[in-house]
């Protein structure tokens, strides 16, 4: 079925990486999950009032947060596929992530108001009518729900919208929290205990607000500016030590404006005798190949290392190793020796992981005591710096 959607409703389809089939995908994704949802909604919001099941409503009303969930979504797609203007060069893409952030406060606050709902039905409890009517609704509604999930996943890998996966782990929950709903049924009749319903819809309100809880850190984290992902930081290095010529590449940042608009920035480190018009026309085809093979805008800046100097190399060893020693995590770059008459000074960058809590003061002494346990004349010039990857 999902395949046959695509194949009708999208031009192209193979082509993910172009803007508007991005959208078109979106666009077909939040119109079948607002149709699927507002069916069910109907079907289970009728069934819970009338057999005065709170349960059933409970899990109904999560349907109705889905589908507006979904609405949000697209209209965040269709936000997100705007064309950069002058107020915002970047482009539009961030909308995909602030409809995300609607979603989630949509769950959430359904959520709450179900909990309330259903702490009265266990305080005031009430037995709810078992109908074979009932039972086939929400069978049905959970191999929809199964088929949402699939249909979610599938595009959502295909596109790389984490709102997408995001709506399929949703879905894949509601599997659950319906199957709940049912066992809840069957038990009270079993049982002639009247609370399970209220119990039951309540654990439904508790699985929404926990999953609108996690959704929400997921949604908000690239909003406030997450670190990329590791394996797409791989990813860059590699590409980039494969050209002839690089030897090393450091300071790497990279910007995420929403999905498919990603720019990066570093520094390639060359050999300082190598001719600088060949490195920076090197530099300009990997610009180039960047922007074609992996749709990523990147700035790179150019880092000459001497490397006919023994000193040189030697000491950016000693200090490379002293990094280590002092923590895993702390490197350094851009090492160069700057000889005086009474000292000589070393300088280089020092690189420390964004969670370094002491004081950078102790990482300066320590430097400082390597250098002078190589020569009473070397003095330390570091300069610190933050890793953002």
């Amino acid at each position: 079925m999902t395949r046959l959607l695509i194949k009708l409703f999208i031009r192209d389809a193979q082509n993910t990486e172009d803007r508007h089939v991005r959208t078109a995908y979106g666009n077909l994704a939040g119109i079948v999950g607002i149709l699927c949802n507002a069916l069910l909604f109907l079907g289970k919001y009728a069934l819970g009032t009338l057999l005065g099941s709170i349960a059933v409503t409970a899990d109904a009303v999560n349907n109705l947060s889905d589908a507006s969930g979904n609405l949000v979504s697209l209209i965040g797609f269709r936000l997100g596929a705007r064309r950069p203007d002058p107020k915002h060069p970047y482009g539009h893409a961030r909308y995909e992530y602030l409809a995300g952030l609607i979603v989630c406060v949509i769950i959430l606050s359904i959520g709450l108001s179900l909990a309330m709902e259903s702490v009265e039905k266990i305080l005031h409890p009430a037995t709810p009518r078992l109908s074979p009517v009932m039972v086939w609704v929400l069978v049905a509604s959970i191999l929809v729900k199964l088929w949402l999930f699939l249909f979610y996943r599938f595009i959502g890998k295909k596109i790389s919208s984490e709102t997408l996966l995001c709506s399929a782990a949703d879905s894949r929950n509601d599997v659950l929290a319906t199957g709940a709903v049912l066992l809840s049924i069957g038990l009270s009749h079993l049982t002639k205990w009247s609370i399970w319903d209220g119990i039951t819809g309540l654990l439904v309100a508790i699985f929404i607000l926990i999953s609108g809880f996690l959704l929400l850190q997921n949604t908000l984290s690239p909003l406030v500016g997450e670190a990329p992902d590791r394996e797409l930081v791989e990813r860059i290095e590699k590409k980039v030590l494969s050209y002839p010529g690089v030897m090393g590449i450091h300071n790497l940042m990279v910007h995420d404006y929403g999905p498919g608009h990603v720019f990066a920035s570093f520094h390639i480190e060359f050999p300082a005798e190598a001719d600088v018009l060949a490195s920076h026309d090197l530099i300009d085809l990997i610009e180039h190949d960047f922007l074609l093979e992996e749709h990523i805008l990147v700035t790179i800046h150019y880092d000459p290392i001497v490397t006919s100097d023994e000193r040189v190399a030697h000491l950016r060893a000693y200090f490379t190793e002293a990094a280590k020693q002092f923590d895993p995590r702390v490197t350094i770059h851009d090492l160069r020796i700057v000889p005086g008459t009474t000292h000589t000074n070393i300088v280089f960058d020092c690189v420390l992981p964004a969670d370094y809590d002491r004081p950078e003061q102790e990482v300066l002494s320590y430097f400082e005591a390597k250098a002078k346990e190589k020569s009473p004349d070397y003095i330390c010039v570091v300069e610190i710096e933050q890793n953002y990857i």
